[in-house]
């Protein structure tokens, strides 16, 4: 009895030690981690307001992240028509970012970074192209974001040191199902028919190893302002906008 118990004991012992080396090595993250991601989405909103003309957009982009200091550095493209629907010539939107992220004491999480919007030979007036610091604070689901530019803004004159204030939370009600809740106010520095909120409420579930997601997204915008040249729609109107991605 007393040997096997002993036998019990070792036999125990060792496969709490290999499991516990198994779960350690799938916890490990590389040092170095690059990763990627697609998506299509059936109108292309940001900060509340339509960069498509109310139209579908593909989009893509590629991360890396050093692990062990929480440094990161990415880049992100979408398909767009405001810049053409403006008088201009590009209808892409290229997105370059860098910063640092990590942990201030337990469950307070920080990140901040420069995220420079790139429309290539867009051709306006002013140029559209558009930098911005960026500092965020989150603490368990929610979070507080501020954006700072430090150029003119999306092509607005005399905008520089507007800025974009982004609350939200994104809350796991149901076995993988995230409820995505957001306000936000945009301030355009001498522009201010151009300042406003918006507002989202949605949902995100990952079946079959893509990222589904659908949000009602609305503005309190100005209808003369963020209306599109083309067939002067209100760019900010409030609806339903369904979007499917992977990360690979």
């Amino acid at each position: 009895m007393k040997n096997n118990l002993q036998k019990t004991l070792l036999i125990s012992a060792l496969s709490s030690l290999f499991c516990g080396t198994l779960a350690h090595a799938e916890d490990a993250r590389p040092d170095n981690e690059f990763s990627f991601n697609a998506a299509a989405t059936s109108d292309y909103r940001y900060r509340g307001i339509s960069q498509t003309r109310l139209q579908p957009a593909l989009q893509g982009g590629v991360d890396y992240t050093h692990n062990p200091d929480g440094l990161y550095a990415g880049a992100w493209a979408s398909t767009i028509k405001w810049i053409k629907d403006a008088g201009g010539s590009s209808d892409l939107e290229l997105d370059l970012y860098a910063g640092k992220r990590g942990e201030i004491v337990k469950n307070i999480s920080y990140d901040v970074g420069v995220l420079t919007y790139v429309y290539p030979s867009n051709g306006l007036a002013v140029n559209a192209n558009t930098t911005e610091i960026y500092g965020q604070i989150g603490y368990g689901p929610g979070y507080a974001k501020y954006s700072h530019a430090v150029t003119n803004l999306f092509a607005y004159a005399d905008s520089k040191n507007s800025g974009y204030l982004d609350l939200g939370a994104n809350l796991d009600i149901d076995t993988g199902l995230v409820l995505n809740l957001h306000v936000g106010r945009q301030n355009v520095k001498s522009n201010p028919a151009a300042t406003y909120t918006d507002w989202k409420v949605g949902a995100t579930k990952e079946i079959w190893a893509v990222n589904w997601a659908i949000a009602i997204i609305g503005t309190n915008a100005d209808r003369l302002t963020y209306a599109s040249p083309v067939n002067a729609k209100f760019m900010g109107k409030t609806a339903v906008v369904v979007s499917i991605s992977k990360i690979f």
